[in-house]
């Protein structure tokens, strides 16, 4: 019989939830960087074992919003958690609880929902402050499993997934097919791959005030064409990513090509426009527009 579930994986900025996934999953579905906020929509990553399919469901980092774009990164984490039949708490070893974590352990005594703790970047600690953080999780809720983990470097995936087939339940049919990895069209990974390499590539808060549309996704022989558009917030920011004689730009789209030939596995041709759109974060309709809508 076969067995499927959704699991929702929440947690604060930068923690490594993005990380985590794929390393589940063995492949790249979610952009990472070292910049909070990283995520924005919600990503599903699939993983399917035999006549189990875990479905996860990627979040973006909770936080206290400061504008448009930033409500709908939060409404999109705990819609997430209401669509999933299990929730994986993302923490990172020997730092205090917050309100973020307060309030999903909040949602899972309310709702009852099974929950584990992912104690992540434990390569960067040892196994006292681990069981320091246990101890301080057990002692606010029931958790049903705590598993320490290093998603930087692969560890303790094989631990999750344990815990989470426990939360499985019996299906006719798997919800997705069981040969992908992702239900990512690739014009938006082309797209978020672009973010990524923003965010990789500039400093302080100019990349967190980018959006990438695709524009062009087109197939020509062995060669796919992209054409995207990056806009920014301000005049001047435009200048920064541009930099100076086109030198800043050149090198994200030459890191973005890069990856998305290893992914997509066919040689592209990127084209890279950027253009202004001031303060869109703060505008419902430039935030919908850029495809930051709700589900529901």
């Amino acid at each position: 019989m076969k067995k499927t579930g959704f699991i929702a994986i929440v947690g604060r900025p930068n923690v490594g939830k993005s990380t985590l996934l794929n390393a589940i999953l063995g492949e790249k579905v979610a952009i990472v960087s070292n910049k909070p906020q990283t995520t924005r929509n919600r990503i599903i990553g699939i993983h399917t074992v035999g006549e189990n399919q875990f479905v996860f469901l990627d979040t973006p980092g909770m936080h206290a919003p400061k504008n448009k774009l930033g409500d709908f990164m939060v409404g999109t984490a705990n819609s997430s958690m209401r669509d999933s039949d299990a929730v994986l708490l993302v923490v990172e070893a020997g730092k205090p609880v917050t309100t973020v974590e307060e309030n999903v352990i909040s949602y899972i005594k309310n709702t009852g929902a099974p929950s584990i703790i992912a104690i992540n970047k434990t390569d960067l600690t040892d196994a006292v402050t681990v069981a320091e953080t246990i101890k301080t999780y057990a002692a606010l809720h029931d958790f049903d499993a705590f598993v320490p983990m290093s998603a930087k470097k692969g560890d303790g995936t094989k631990a999750i997934l344990s815990e989470c087939e426990k939360f499985l339940g019996e299906t006719d049919a798997f919800f997705f097919p069981d040969d992908i990895a992702t239900d990512q069209p690739e014009r938006q990974l082309a797209a978020e791959i672009i973010r990524e390499k923003l965010l990789r590539t500039l400093d302080k808060e100019v990349p967190h005030g980018t959006a990438v549309v695709i524009e062009e996704f087109k197939e020509e022989g062995k060669l796919l064409r992209i054409r995207a558009e990056i806009f920014c917030e301000k005049a001047s920011h435009k200048g920064i990513i541009v930099g100076k004689k086109g030198e800043a730009l050149k090198l994200v789209g030459t890191y973005a090509r890069e990856d998305l030939e290893r992914i997509l596995g066919t040689k592209v041709y990127l084209n890279l426009w950027v253009k202004v759109k001031e303060n869109w974060r703060d505008s419902v309709a430039a935030v919908n527009n850029f495809g930051y809508r709700q589900d529901d």
